[in-house]
């Protein structure tokens, strides 16, 4: 179902939208841990451990997916809000060509450098082989991966929330069936925890690609889409590659850390991968408010409706601190208990208690988070990426620097307070772009000087567009070069 969120109450919008997504971003987790828990439960911490060690390179190729993901996304959803709906079909055939030709590189460049990165990090001898073994399988399947993140932007970007869950719970629910399956029948060891996510991830991949196809073809426009635009993909590249350098930046912060890491043993890298998961699985529910919160931003800035956004991010720091409180208490009430899940009864004491150091040193610091998230949401959503890089290398720089000097006199304990003091950097700045207005497009913070007002673009009776309606040109800033002569 396609949503118009320029219409509405923010709060209810937001929620409405957000609850679908925010269970997607569960699914998504319980996605990404099942190989850690199955791995370790039926094969052992050294399996733990290998799946954990493939982690900072696993997340290189997820964070390009989902920094290219997030272009189409913004222009679309920005498209969508000026509704002008011949270049926002335009634009998807274009975000999914482009993103299809960008999948299959990464694959022939993944399948070559593993064992470099491999070696780069200092991967223990006793995992190094399980760890090929995942990876190369993994990497395998990264169309599906691109394929699936392309199709759940696009439903995003055009309100809809819902058609991802649908595909995701499936996709979990058949991948922790075909990990049990593959690991306990099979006996395939490591590769049947590959196996498992390559096969569920494709095959939910293609049904989601199928069903938008569909969908889009229900829209009927008098003026027949073009398959490929360059412009439009120079306009998602605009806001794609600082995001995919964004979330690869800290990929490769994630990888840098893994590196001081991995000297200090199988426990200790077992125990971090563990806690890592599980703080990862917090972080990415606590984003789901915040992405909404893009779609949003996005769609409104289209319509011109600058306080309509403000107000958007208000609400959203609120619910985001209300579900951050909840998390919190869990883990400082649970923590051990979820740990456990990845080991099962043959619990190592070493490896329980680098999980639970990681998880009561960073947890009181998430409330920071969810703050930075939200205002960077309202950065992407107006395209600043500047700004939004910035506020990201700023707490990944020193996160990754302090790591490095904390970890020879600290122990593994350095890793886990440098992450806590990137965070404070990173959402200070965030606050004062924010504040700042840096997300606001150029020519409407031209006319709000000069005392213009911009009227808000409003969508057609219609329930959902049934023609191509060409945006005001005043979404394009020729309104008001128009009345400033």
């Amino acid at each position: 179902m396609i949503t118009d969120m320029t219409k509405g109450s923010p709060f209810k919008i937001l929620i409405k939208f957000v609850i679908p997504l925010l269970l997607s971003m569960v699914f998504q987790q319980l996605y990404n841990l099942a190989d850690s828990v199955i791995a370790g439960r039926f094969l052992g911490v050294d399996a733990l451990a290998a799946t954990g060690a493939a982690y900072p390179i696993t997340v290189l190729f997820i964070a390009v997916a989902t920094g290219a993901s997030v272009g189409c996304s913004v222009v679309i959803s920005q498209l969508f809000g000026a509704h002008d709906i011949v270049r926002m079909r335009t634009a998807v055939s274009t975000a999914v060509i482009s993103l299809i030709t960008l999948a299959l590189t990464l694959t022939a460049i993944g399948e070559i450098a593993c064992p470099a990165l491999m070696q780069l990090i200092s991967t223990p001898e006793n995992i190094f082989e399980p760890t090929m073994v995942y990876l190369r399988i993994y990497i395998a399947g990264l169309l599906f991966l691109f394929l699936y993140n392309t199709a759940t932007a696009i439903f995003n970007g055009l309100g809809d929330s819902r058609t991802p869950l649908y595909f995701l719970a499936f996709s979990t629910t058949f991948n922790v069936i075909l990990d049990i399956f593959f690991v306990s029948k099979l006996n395939m060891g490591i590769s049947g925890v590959a196996w498992a996510t390559l096969i569920a991830q494709g095959i939910s991949s293609l049904l989601a690609v199928v069903t938008l196809v569909r969908r889009l073809s229900r829209i009927h426009t008098t003026e027949k889409p073009k398959r490929f635009d360059r412009h439009l993909l120079g306009r998602m590249a605009m806001i794609a590659i600082p995001s995919i350098c964004q979330q690869s930046f800290v990929s490769v912060g994630v990888f840098c850390v893994q590196g001081l890491v991995n000297p200090l043993g199988s426990n200790t890298v077992a125990g971090f991968s563990a806690a890592l998961k599980v703080s990862t699985f917090a972080i990415m529910v606590m984003n789901a408010l915040p992405n909404a919160l893009s779609s949003f931003a996005a769609q409104n800035i289209g319509a011109q409706d600058i306080k309509r956004v403000r107000q958007g991010v208000r609400d959203c720091i609120i619910m985001s601190e209300l579900v951050i409180g909840s998390i919190i208490v869990l883990f400082f009430v649970a923590g051990q208990p979820i740990l456990q899940l990845f080991l099962g009864s043959s619990s190592n004491g070493t490896v329980i208690s680098v999980g639970i150091e990681y998880l009561l040193i960073v947890a009181p610091f998430y409330p920071l988070v969810g703050i930075k998230n939200c205002c960077d949401s309202a950065l992407r959503g107006g395209g600043a990426m500047g700004p939004f890089m910035i506020t990201t290398l700023a707490d990944l720089a020193l996160r990754v620097a302090l790591a490095y000097i904390m970890v020879p006199m600290m122990g593994f304990a350095g890793v886990c307070y440098a992450y806590p003091l990137g965070w404070v950097i990173g959402t200070s700045i965030s606050i004062i772009f924010y504040i700042c207005n840096v997300w606001v497009p150029k020519y409407m913070r031209d006319a709000q000087k000069a005392g213009i007002h911009l009227p808000k673009i409003h969508r057609p009776a219609a329930a959902e567009p049934q023609q191509h309606t060409a945006a005001p040109r005043a979404h394009r800033g020729h309104f008001f070069r128009k009345r400033a002569h």
